[in-house]
This record gives C-alpha cells, sequence and structure tokens, in this order.
C-alpha cells in the first residue's frame, strides 16, 4: 500500500503526506536518498537544491533537530508558522503536522532521530534528562556566533562520526548528541517552560504523553506492572475514552494503542540491549501475564523473537 496521500503544494490543504521514517519523506520528495535509519545528518544544500524550495504537508514520526549557519526561510508546526534565518536553531518531535519552505540555503544541517534511537544511545530514560522534548512545540532560537560556533562543532563532529564505518557508531553518535542536547539544554532551555498554548486538545496531548512516559518510568523503577489501556488514561485525565482516542489521532496521527504499543516496543528494546534481565522478567515488567504473549507482540512489531533481538 502507499504510504502517502498527495497534497497540494500550491494551497496546502489539509492532506497529508504521512512518512513513517526519514527515508519516507525523502523518496515522496523525489530526493536520491535510501535510508532506513533511526539516526541521520544530512547537509541541507546537497538535498534541496533547486531554490526556492516548498514542501508538501506532511507528519513524521521522528526528532528533527535544524542548524542554519547561513540561510532563510520559514516552516509551519501545527497551525503556528516560524521563520528562520543566519545562526537558527529549531527542533520538532514526532506526530506534528508540518511544511516548510526555503527561500535561501547555504550552509545548514539536519539531524534526524527515533525515540528508540534516544533511549537505546543515548539515556533510556531522556524525557527525564530533557524534558523539552516532549513539548508541543519549541519555538526557533537565533544565536550568536559565538554560541553558534559552538554546536558547529559538535554537529560538524557528529556528520564526521556517521560517515564511517565502526561497529560502535551508534554509540559514539549517542554519547556526541547527548553532548549537543546538554548544550542546547544549558545555552537555551535550561529554565524552558513549554509553550501555554491556550488549546485544549493540545493540553490534553501533552499530559497524555507525560502520563505515559511516567507509566513506563514506574514499569522501569519495578514500582508497577500494569499494563495501562485507553480506558486508564481517559481516567487518568478525566475523559471519555472515546473522546481521549478521537483527540490523540486526530491531533498526533497515531491512536492511543498505537502510542502504547511503540511505548512497549522501545522499551523492551532498551531493555533487552542493555540489561541482564531475562525475557520471562522483562515480559512481566512491561505488564504481559505471560511471556509466550510478549514474544508474539515483540515479533508482530519487530520481526524478530526477544530472544533472538537480544543475542543479536
Amino acid at each position: 500500500m502507499n504510504p502517502y496521500l498527495k497534497t497540494s503544494l500550491k494551497d496546502r490543504k489539509p492532506t497529508l503526506l504521512v512518512h513513517q521514517s526519514i527515508s519516507d519523506l525523502y523518496q515522496a520528495l523525489n530526493l536520491p536518498i535510501e535510508q532506513e535509519l533511526e539516526f541521520t545528518i544530512h547537509f541541507l544544500p546537497e538535498i534541496h537544491t533547486h531554490i526556492p524550495f516548498q514542501s508538501p504537508v506532511f507528519r513524521a514520526e521522528y526528532f528533527s533537530f535544524v542548524f542554519i549557519k547561513s540561510g532563510k526561510g520559514q516552516y509551519t508546526i501545527d497551525d503556528q508558522q516560524f521563520s528562520f534565518e543566519d545562526r537558527t536553531v529549531y527542533f520538532t518531535n514526532p506526530g506534528h503536522i508540518k511544511s516548510f519552505d526555503i527561500e535561501r540555503s547555504d550552509d545548514a544541517y539536519i539531524i534526524t532521530l527515533t525515540e528508540t534511537f534516544l533511549r537505546e544511545n543515548v539515556n533510556p530514560q531522556i524525557f527525564d534528562e530533557f524534558p523539552f522534548l516532549l513539548a508541543e512545540i519549541v519555538p526557533p532560537m537565533i544565536l550568536g556566533e559565538k554560541e553558534y560556533d559552538e554546536l558547529e562543532n559538535l554537529y560538524q563532529q557528529i556528520n564526521l562520526e556517521f560517515r564511517k564505518d565502526s561497529p560502535y557508531k551508534n554509540k559514539i553518535l549517542g554519547n556526541l548528541f547527548v553532548v549537543l542536547l546538554l548544550k542546547i539544554k544549558e545555552q537555551f532551555w535550561h529554565a524552558y517552560d513549554p509553550i501555554e498554548e491556550g488549546d485544549r486538545i493540545s493540553q490534553i496531548v501533552k499530559s497524555f504523553k507525560q502520563k505515559l512516559e511516567q507509566q513506563f518510568k514506574d514499569q522501569l523503577s519495578n514500582n508497577s506492572h500494569t499494563l495501562f489501556q485507553v480506558q486508564n488514561y481517559a481516567r487518568e485525565l478525566n475523559l471519555h475514552p472515546n473522546y481521549l482516542s478521537t483527540v490523540i489521532k486526530s491531533k498526533t496521527g497515531k491512536s492511543v494503542n498505537q502510542w502504547i504499543n511503540d511505548k512497549q516496543v522501545s522499551t523492551a528494546r532498551t531493555l533487552l540491549k542493555t540489561t541482564s534481565l531475562t525475557v520471562k522478567e522483562i515480559s512481566y515488567q512491561l505488564g504481559f501475564s505471560e511471556p509466550t504473549h510478549f514474544n508474539r507482540f515483540f515479533k508482530k512489531h519487530t520481526g524478530m523473537t526477544p530472544g533472538d533481538f537480544k543475542s543479536s
């Protein structure tokens, strides 16, 4: 089945290009890049060679960090539009409806990565250390020359390591990226308070994400082995389950169950890869009543059994 729905670039109708990976987006834009990686970094002038460029409207299931040393344009997240210029840094997180327009692109890089990569190679409790990653929308920052140079040194080092072939590549990239995140946190978002959007739906999404994150944090801390369902989160948020499901699906493009499943898979992969817990112990920790249920669930979503993934 074709994963894309056609959209008009002229009038930006709300029909979307839906992208599960960065390579899906590049394919839809007819760009000569074929990748199925959980971490990428690219020099934007090599990707978008025809300027000005206007993207389709799309929804992506990955984080994007954009570093504009020399360039100009605009990008839209949901119904909010922002401009970028020289020495602009901004990031977007999964689930939002996005588009962008490039008027000038001389020197700029984009890093894309998934939550799974962050958990496995940066920090299993990534959102505790960097809570701004959960923010619905974070406005861009325009830096001074000195501040930008510090970040440029880091992302150029990341780019260098990304081009190498090393058995430790992901760990190296993860460690370099955590330094980049710390610099971003230090310089711009150390006391960041997410935008007060005044939008009831946005607040529901934000609260749902926080409660989902807290549930899995409790599971990893052995405080709970309960597998939450839609009605549990609806009860926590004082909402009807059908209304919560409608809001989450319409705002993020994924159902509540998809969010829960993705979080389970991501957490399971992290536990299998970074701990000495057995498959049976992990299955109970994630709320499965029987290890066989966990085995079937994990294989359905990854194509591998938990045992095969752990041994690999």
